[in-house]
């Protein structure tokens, strides 16, 4: 039995468990007019262990995260990161790697990177199978050595899915170069978890947003990304990948309206193909890290539904203390909702283990 599947049944049947232990409570809250806040079995999609083989590997690449992002790289460990797991009272998390992203002009070096940050995530899954799953490092624009690495760790090594990030060396998702990448997981109809990755030309001077990468220019370059995904009509061309977008849909949002009335008008010039932008919107999904109360989650809500959301923490990029006010205020929001168990639980259950 393959990792992910021994997984599958396991929390699958964990969540089974969670529902009969929890029946009174449920009927109880629920009388109340709130839904129960589930006993555990929640899921994090978003969320990063920042390994030797990573910190190591920048150093390899002559990458220094400091200046590129213009936020040091966070301290942590499996330990503190089991703390956060039971504080926050999160079931199993979903691994990502951490940016910058492992390119610095060297493909070969950037495939011996990655295969080094897979194989010692792999071995942390290992160890702790049913708090910790993966999704592979690429090293794109080596699309050759991509597909090798998906091959590697997803049927080797048990990853989960893939991260790919908003651009990598300025090629951003939707480019050409990725077709014959996302043809690969799109056979396998794979969890793709997208993350931004600073554009290569930046103001970096006298701008704070071109200074500190998590203000402006995450949600500017995934956003980016998307649009251009969209646009190019990869999606529409390997409709079976499982693609999920950052910080609350980032700046998409706002992009639905703006983007629908220009791809139409460009369409109209055949200037490009015609685009259901709001169609394609509404098939990804989006996790809520960052600052989804008060009003971003309201704002996301305007381009999907709460069967497309999934939690995310983000950490350790946020310090542990500071995710569980954020939590709380999340999790009073999702109570009058009745949504706690959707977005905690049923939709990552659902979409990872598919």
């Amino acid at each position: 039995m393959k990792r992910r599947d021994f997984l599958k049944a396991g929390i699958g049947g964990a969540f089974a468990l969670w529902g009969l232990g929890s029946a009174m409570q449920e009927e109880t809250a629920l009388a109340a007019g709130r839904e129960a806040l589930p006993a555990g079995r929640k899921i994090d999609v978003h969320a990063h262990a920042i390994l030797p083989s990573f910190v190591q590997g920048l150093k390899k690449m002559g990458i220094d995260a400091a200046a590129e992002e213009g936020y040091p790289l966070p301290a942590w460990s499996e330990e503190a990161h089991l703390e956060f797991m039971r504080q926050a009272q999160i079931d199993y998390t979903v691994l990502s790697p951490a940016t910058p992203h492992i390119y610095n002009g060297d493909e070969k070096l950037s495939c011996e990177v990655a295969r080094e940050i897979n194989e010692e995530t792999a071995a942390l899954c290992r160890k702790y199978p049913d708090k910790f799953g993966f999704v592979v490092a690429l090293p794109f624009p080596s699309s050759e050595g991509s597909i090798t690495e998906i091959r590697y760790a997803m049927d080797k090594l048990g990853a989960l899915g893939v991260k790919v990030p908003s651009n990598a060396g300025g090629i951003y998702l939707g480019d050409p170069r990725w077709e014959a990448v996302f043809a690969e997981l799109n056979r396998r109809q794979a969890l793709i978890i997208l993350h931004p990755s600073p554009a290569r030309e930046l103001p970096h001077k006298g701008t704070v947003t071109g200074q500190v990468m998590a203000l402006f220019e995450y949600p500017a370059d995934t956003t980016r990304a998307v649009v251009n995904l969209l646009a190019s009509g990869m999606l529409e061309r390997y409709p079976k990948v499982r693609l999920v977008v950052p910080h609350c849909g980032s700046f998409l949002p706002y992009m639905k309206q703006r983007a629908k009335a220009m791809f139409a008008m460009l369409a109209g010039m055949q200037m490009m193909k015609p685009v259901d932008m709001e169609a394609g919107m509404k098939q990804l999904y989006y996790d809520l890290a960052g600052d989804p109360m008060p009003e971003a989650m309201d704002m996301l809500l305007k381009i999907t539904d709460e069967g497309h959301l999934l939690y995310g923490s983000d950490f350790p990029y946020v310090p542990a203390k500071a995710l569980l006010g954020k939590k709380a205020a999340l999790d009073n929001e999702l109570a009058n909702r009745q949504w706690l168990a959707k977005i905690y639980c049923q939709n990552s259950q659902e979409l990872i283990f598919l």
